[in-house]
C-alpha cells in the first residue's frame, strides 16, 4: 500500500484522510522505537528547511542524485508553513520514511510543533485541503516523536538549530525525554531554537525569544569536549544555501528552500558526504513550478 501512496505523491497528490491516518500509525511505530540521537555511516546528505515547498523538494532530489533507497538522507527539519504545499511535503516526507527508514532521517524543526504550526500556515492549509483539523492533529503526533540530532561517523553532529547551555555532551542528549511538545524552554527548545553569532564568543540572549544565540567559544568547546569535526544545521536563511561560520569553519548553516516565502531570492544548499567523508556542496535555484503553486496571501513577518 506505501508504495502505491509514494507513486501518488510522487505526482503531488495528497492521501485521502483514511490512507492518512493508515500511513501515520505506521510511522509512528518506526519513529518511537529511534532514539533521540540517530547515528548514520556516510555516505549521505544533508538538507536544510524546506518550509513546504514541495517541487522545490522535488527539484533537491534530481540535484542530489535521486530518491531513496538510491540515497541515504538526514532532513534537518521545518518541513512545513510557510510555503503553499507543506501537506504535499510533509506526506511525501513520511512515505519515505515508511518505506526507507533507514535511508530517511528525519530530524525535529522548531516548526514541527502545534505553537507554530498553527500559526504559520500549516493548520490553515490543512482544512483547506482536507476540510477538517483531524490530519494537522495526526501530523503533529509524528513530529512529537521525531529525533532531536543525528551524529555521522561520530563526528559530524546534525540538529536543527544550535546549541545549549544545559548540554555539554552529546550523550545528555541521549537522557532526554523527548516524546511530546516542544517546551518553550530548556534543552530541547535550544536545540531547536538557537543560533550562532559572531557577535559574541558565549552565549547571549535570542531574539527570536527562543533559544540562545552562540559564538566561537561554545562551538569549539562543544565540538573538542564531543570529538566533532562539524556541526550541521539548518533554521536560518542562507542566501547561498550554505554558509560556514566562525574562522574554523566548524559549524554550517544549511539552507534547501530556495526563493523562500516566494520571494527571498536565495539559492538552495545541502551538503552531500561521500563515504570518507569528504564534503562537496550542491546549491540550486528554485523551479518555476513552485511560485506557480503559492497561494498569494499575506504572510506573518517573522523569519524562521
Amino acid at each position: 500500500m506505501a508504495e502505491k501512496w509514494y507513486s501518488q505523491l510522487q505526482e503531488g497528490k495528497i492521501l485521502a484522510e483514511a490512507d492518512l491516518k493508515e500511513l501515520c500509525t505506521k510511522v509512528k511505530e518506526i519513529l518511537i522505537e529511534e532514539s533521540n540521537i540517530i547515528s548514520i555511516s556516510p555516505p549521505v546528505i544533508i538538507c536544510g528547511d524546506l518550509h513546504g515547498q514541495f517541487y522545490d523538494l522535488l527539484e533537491l532530489f534530481k540535484k542530489s542524485g535521486g530518491l531513496p533507497p538510491e540515497q541515504k538522507y538526514i532532513f534537518l527539519g521545518d518541513y512545513i508553513d510557510r510555503g503553499s504545499n507543506s501537506v504535499e511535503t510533509i506526506e511525501l516526507l513520511i512515505c519515505l520514511k515508511c518505506l526507507y527508514p533507514d535511508k530517511t532521517i528525519l530530524i525535529r524543526g522548531n516548526h514541527e510543533s502545534r505553537n507554530i504550526s498553527f500559526i504559520y500556515g500549516f493548520y490553515d492549509e490543512i482544512n483547506r485541503k482536507y476540510g477538517n483539523s483531524q490530519p494537522w492533529k495526526l501530523f503533529n503526533e509524528i513530529f512529537d516523536l521525531m529525533p532531536l540530532c543525528a551524529v555521522i561517523d561520530k563526528t559530524i553532529f546534525c540538529v536543527h538549530g544550535g546549541l545549549s547551555p544545559l548540554i555539554t555532551t552529546i550523550d545528555q542528549i541521549r537522557l532526554i525525554n523527548r516524546k511530546g511538545e516542544i517546551p518553550h524552554e530548556g534543552a530541547i527548545c535550544d536545540l531547536l531554537w538557537s543560533d550562532p553569532t559572531d557577535e559574541n564568543e558565549t552565549w547571549v540572549f535570542n531574539s527570536r525569544g527562543a533559544g540562545w544565540m552562540f559564538g566561537y567559544k561554545v562551538t569549539n568547546e562543544f565540538n573538542q569536549i564531543n570529538g566533532v569535526e562539524l556541526i550541521c544545521r539548518a533554521h536560518q536563511l542562507a542566501g547561498e544555501g550554505i554558509k560556514y561560520w566562525f574562522k574554523d569553519k566548524n559549524l554550517v548553516t544549511i539552507w534547501s528552500c530556495p526563493n523562500y516565502c516566494y520571494r527571498c531570492g536565495n539559492k538552495a544548499g545541502i551538503i552531500k558526504l561521500d563515504k570518507n567523508k569528504q564534503r562537496t556542496a550542491i546549491t540550486f535555484d528554485s523551479v518555476p513550478k513552485s511560485k506557480e503553486s503559492a497561494t498569494i496571501k499575506t504572510l506573518v513577518p517573522y523569519f524562521l
